[in-house]
């Protein structure tokens, strides 16, 4: 029975807490929250006990914590953690600044316990088969690489402010993806934006609407497309270009049910947002991290993962600002 300490309880930590309880063999014995309300109500529905998040890491009834609190509070989590001998599960990204991740790099390596950076992206069933086929060589050399992450509705203002801007809070998921996806790392960044879904994001100093442009050394191309709004739901769709053909994962639909008639097809939108399109994969990535921890396997996405996804998020935000392309 391996034993979870969560740190967090707002709803990303509900989401982890509900994939704890899908899974056989592993329970959350202890969790906090700076919101005590919030702690005591997750409490109440897992049976885990509330404590300090200090009191969490230093539990001897806890052999892992997961991480779901703020960005700016990680830093300090896994330092305590890794001290601590606890194995780690810590949300993207692992920190806003890059020299600091190479900081808790250097903590948990020392302390040498399993790390994973939640990249969930990379359980998805669709997109890990369509990884899996590409590794197969089912297309040949990968020539090109198209993403496009689109959300429904920008987050509040105040979220905006502290988030780090869209490259480091929304893009880094599709950054990491190209990189799992490309099997070869980007050497070359560009990017462009504005703020044309709402003013008030461009005056919060980020942009709304963004494409990066990567290139490796042997001249594999990905092109990513975010945006902050899409009025027909959650897109998240990737498409392959190789040598012998194309690989392509779309949308998750609200089901599978279509209707033909005088003015063509039409089917259910996609789904609403990320709770219900990476359901799957939330469940998938913590049943790895137990299974990596119980019997002592590799973990990945590593913190080696979540850093060069980083790297790439600030060499983006960087292009934006010069508008020139930045070496990596």
């Amino acid at each position: 029975m391996l034993k979870i300490g969560l740190l967090g309880c707002g709803r990303i930590g509900q989401v982890h807490a509900r994939s704890v309880g899908q899974l056989d063999d592993v329970r959350i014995t202890a969790l906090s929250d700076a919101n005590p309300e919030a702690a005591q109500a997750l409490a109440l529905k897992t049976g885990a006990e509330v404590r300090s998040s200090d009191a969490v890491i230093a539990s001897e009834d806890v052999d892992a914590v997961v991480i779901g609190t703020p960005t700016d509070t990680h830093y300090d989590l896994i330092h305590k953690a890794a001290a601590a001998g606890k194995a780690i599960f810590c949300e993207k990204p692992v920190d806003m600044s890059a020299d600091r991740i190479r900081d808790c790099q250097k903590a948990v390596a020392k302390a040498g316990v399993p790390f994973l950076t939640a990249l969930n992206r990379r359980f998805d069933p669709s997109f890990s088969n369509l990884q899996k086929r590409l590794r197969a060589g089912e297309i040949g050399d990968v020539e090109i690489v198209s993403i496009l992450s689109r959300d429904p509705a920008p987050p509040p203002i105040n979220y905006i402010k502290t988030s780090g801007g869209l490259f480091r809070d929304m893009m880094i998921h599709d950054l990491d993806m190209a990189r799992f996806l490309l099997d070869e790392e980007p050497v070359l960044v560009f990017a462009v934006g504005a703020a044309l879904v709402d003013p008030a994001i461009g005056a919060a100093g980020d942009v709304d609407t963004a494409a990066v442009t990567l290139t490796t050394a042997s001249g594999k191309i990905c092109q990513i497309s975010n945006s902050r709004r899409a009025t027909y739901g959650y897109d998240q769709r990737i498409e392959v270009h190789g040598s012998k053909g194309m690989l392509r994962a779309a949308n998750v639909l609200e089901n599978t049910v279509e209707s033909a008639g005088r003015s063509g097809f039409t089917t259910a939108p996609a789904q609403h947002f990320f709770l219900e399109r990476y359901e799957a994969a939330y469940r998938i990535e913590m049943a790895t991290f137990v299974q990596a921890v119980t019997s002592g396997t590799p973990l990945s996405p590593s913190i080696e993962d979540g850093l060069r996804a980083q790297v790439l998020a600030d060499a983006a935000a960087k292009s934006l600002e010069t508008g020139a392309p930045v070496r990596v």
